[in-house]
């Protein structure tokens, strides 16, 4: 997409977010963003901030997500005409959640010296993920929550809100999109609605869901999972610097 047609999107986006019908109209709750892995390669190149910009758009008459090229200071990096997108679209297949976590059992036992046992006991430690996982079980009821409740978000905030709080943009941290081990080979996003107790109300964010080469081959060393952290709405989120002029 480049700089115009960004633009165009980013100005009807903001035409419709007072608009309920037209809401409804364009986001059906069971309809998710995919991101390839030439997709992710092609926005890790280009950005440079700890994280990713995705902006909401209407292009040819569907939401997309426009993922903005940030330079080290969080602002639009200009020298980029291109951007990537994704639309909203319907899930084709089942989508596949897994969360898989290997513990270990240690044995401890200690002998005298005329070989008696005298002590004895068994330890099971649950391993320190090193990699930003969201528990499957609050994904799933983010999801749920809105698949059957969306809309009821979008009516109050178009209605008593003029729309002033719907999310313009999701600020995605970038080891979310870049895992080096294991690969990413793909990216589902969900939108999803959870309670945030900062705000005390419910906001709507990005689950994303994650594809490894590892796990399709079914290993599970240490802990492994395709459900990572949720990116953060703004508003009411966005601390993060503005973009630039």
């Amino acid at each position: 997409m480049n700089e115009n047609d960004y633009k165009l999107a980013i100005a009807e986006w903001n035409k419709c977010v007072s608009d309920y019908s037209r809401i409804a109209s364009l986001i059906p709750t069971n309809y998710i963003f995919e991101l390839s892995s030439e997709q992710i390669a092609k926005i890790k190149e280009h950005n440079k901030y700890v994280d990713v910009c995705a902006e909401v758009g209407v292009y040819n008459g569907s939401v997309v997500l426009i993922f903005l090229p940030l330079d080290a200071q969080g602002h639009v990096d200009k020298s980029v005409s291109e951007y990537q997108y994704t639309t909203l679209g319907p899930l084709k297949f089942d989508l596949r959640l897994q969360e898989t976590k290997e513990f270990t059992i240690t044995k401890n036992a200690v002998l005298s010296s005329n070989l008696t046992k005298i002590d004895g006991n068994t330890n099971t430690s649950v391993p320190v993920t090193e990699q930003p996982i969201l528990d499957q079980d609050i994904a799933i009821e983010a999801i749920e929550r809105w698949r059957n409740e969306g809309m009821e978000w979008f009516f109050r905030e178009c209605n008593e809100f003029g729309g002033e709080r719907v999310f313009r943009r999701f600020y995605i941290p970038m080891q979310d999109l870049t895992h080096p081990h294991p690969e990413v080979l793909g990216i589902k996003c969900s939108f999803g609605l959870r309670h945030n107790d900062i705000y005390q109300r419910m906001l709507v964010t990005l689950i994303l869901i994650s594809f490894h080469e590892l796990l399709q081959e079914g290993s599970n060393v240490a802990t492994i999972s395709n459900t990572y952290d949720w990116a953060k709405p703004c508003p009411p989120v966005c601390r993060i610097p503005e973009l630039g002029s």
